[in-house]
C-alpha cells in the first residue's frame, strides 16, 4: 500500500544581495525574493527529519499519541450505538465530526512517521476507562489536552526547525479537536488565555497507562515515567443535566483554596505495553509540594497531613497570569505533579521540574 509523502520544492540559491541593510537571495531565473529583515532560521533547502536523537524520541513519543487518538476515536464511534450518542445529546452529524477527527489523526500519524523514517513506532493495542458515550468524550478531552501540552513542552527545543514546522501545523489541529470535546461535554470550551506546555516524561507518564501492547520492533520510548498520582474524589465536568453546546456560561468546577487530597504509587511499578519493561522512576525525594502547571504558570502549594503515599493540598487561591486582566491561573483542564522543591521554572525551561518530580502529572478539570 502506497503511503502520503511530504513534497517539497527546492530551489537553488546564489549569491545573496543587498537592499537597504537587509539581504535577501537572487534565484535561478533572475527572480529575487522579497526583501526581509535579517536573522530567523534560514535553512535553505530544509530537511523533514529528525536531526538528532532528542528529535528522534520526542516526535516518536508525539506519533505514539497520534496512534492513540486515531484508535480512540474510532473505538467510541464502534462501541457505542447511534441511540447512545444520541442520549448524550449528540447526532450522527457529530459521530461524522469524531469520524473526520480520526482521520485527521491518520494523516498526523502520516507525517510523523515520514519525519522518522523506517525506525517509526507502528501502531500499538489499547485500554479505555469509559463505559458510556459522556466518559467517552470525557476521556477525549482529556488525553488530548495532555497530548497537545506534551507537542508544546517540546516543540521549540527540537534541533530541526523544518520538522518543527510539520508539527507545528498538525498540532493546532489537535488544539481544535480538544476545543470540540470540551463542547461535547458542555464545557466552557476555552476558560483560559494560554494553553499550559508539559515536558515530554510528563506526557509519556500519562500515555504509557492506556499502552497493552505493541509490535516488537517499535523503537523504545528512552522519556522517564513516572509514579502515577491520583486525586481523591477528583472534580469532574460530565453533568447529566448539562449536554452538548457550543458554549456553556458554567462557573468553575473547583473553587480557589479548596482542600485537594492525593494519593500516589511508589516508584518500581511496571507500566506501558507487555515486554517493554518500562518502569516507573523518580530522582526527587520526598514530595513537599504540589506544582500546579496551567496557562503559563507553574503554582506550588504546600502539602500537609503527609502520611506514607496520601497527602493534602489546596487549590491555588484567586491568582491571575497577569494581575491587570481577570484571569484565574488554574483553570480548565490543567496537570497537578507532587515535586520535592518549588524551583522557578517558565515556559521553555519547564522540563528543569522533572528532576523534581516525585509523582504525576495528574489531570485535573478546573473548569
Amino acid at each position: 500500500m502506497k503511503s502520503a509523502s511530504i513534497c517539497f520544492l527546492v530551489f537553488s540559491l546564489l549569491a545573496p544581495l543587498s537592499v537597504q541593510g537587509a539581504s535577501f537571495p537572487r534565484y535561478l531565473g533572475g527572480h529575487p525574493s522579497p526583501p526581509k529583515p535579517p536573522g530567523g532560521d534560514q535553512t535553505n533547502p530544509p530537511v523533514y527529519s529528525a536531526k538528532s536523537d532528542f528529535d528522534f524520541q520526542s516526535i516518536n513519543l508525539g506519533l505514539n499519541q497520534e496512534y492513540i487518538e486515531l484508535d480512540l476515536f474510532h473505538n467510541g464511534l464502534a462501541k457505542f450505538s447511534v441511540q447512545e450518542f444520541a442520549e448524550a445529546g449528540l447526532n450522527e452529524e457529530d459521530m461524522f465530526l469524531i469520524e473526520f477527527m480520526a482521520n485527521q489523526e491518520a494523516g498526523h500519524a502520516i507525517a510523523l512517521a515520514h519525519l522518522l523514517g523506517p525506525r517509526a513506532s507502528k501502531q500499538c493495542n489499547y485500554t479505555y476507562p469509559f463505559t458510556t458515550v459522556p466518559e467517552f468524550i470525557d476521556f477525549c478531552q482529556r488525553l488530548t489536552r495532555f497530548g497537545e501540552s506534551g507537542a508544546y513542552g517540546f516543540l521549540p527545543h527540537l534541533d530541526s526547525r523544518p520538522s518543527a514546522q510539520i508539527l507545528l501545523q498538525s498540532i493546532t489541529t489537535e488544539a481544535r479537536q480538544q476545543m470540540v470535546f470540551t463542547q461535547f461535554e458542555g464545557l466552557f470550551p476555552m476558560p483560559y488565555f494560554f494553553v499550559p506546555a508539559i515536558s515530554q516524561s510528563m506526557q509519556w507518564t500519562l500515555l504509557a497507562p492506556y499502552i497493552t501492547e505493541c509490535p516488537k520492533e517499535n523503537p523504545r520510548i528512552e522519556w522517564a515515567n513516572f509514579p502515577a498520582l491520583e486525586v481523591i474524589d477528583p472534580p469532574s465536568g460530565l453533568d447529566p443535566f448539562l449536554g452538548p453546546a457550543i458554549t456553556r456560561n458554567r462557573t468553575q468546577l473547583t473553587t480557589p483554596g479548596q482542600e485537594v487530597q492525593f494519593k500516589w504509587e511508589s516508584p518500581g511499578k511496571t507500566v506501558g505495553p507487555k515486554g517493554f519493561k518500562y518502569t516507573t522512576t523518580t530522582n526527587a525525594s520526598e514530595p513537599k509540594f504540589a506544582a500546579w502547571v496551567s496557562q503559563y504558570n507553574t503554582t506550588y502549594t504546600p502539602l500537609y497531613n503527609i502520611y506514607g503515599n496520601a497527602a493534602s493540598t489546596k487549590q491555588p487561591e484567586h491568582i491571575s497570569v497577569f494581575p491587570e486582566v481577570d484571569d484565574p491561573v488554574v483553570n480548565g483542564t490543567v496537570f497537578v505533579l507532587l515535586v520535592d522543591q518549588d524551583i522557578f521554572v517558565t515556559p521553555y525551561n519547564f522540563s528543569l521540574l522533572d528532576s523534581h518530580v516525585a509523582a504525576g502529572p495528574a489531570v485535573y478539570q478546573a473548569g
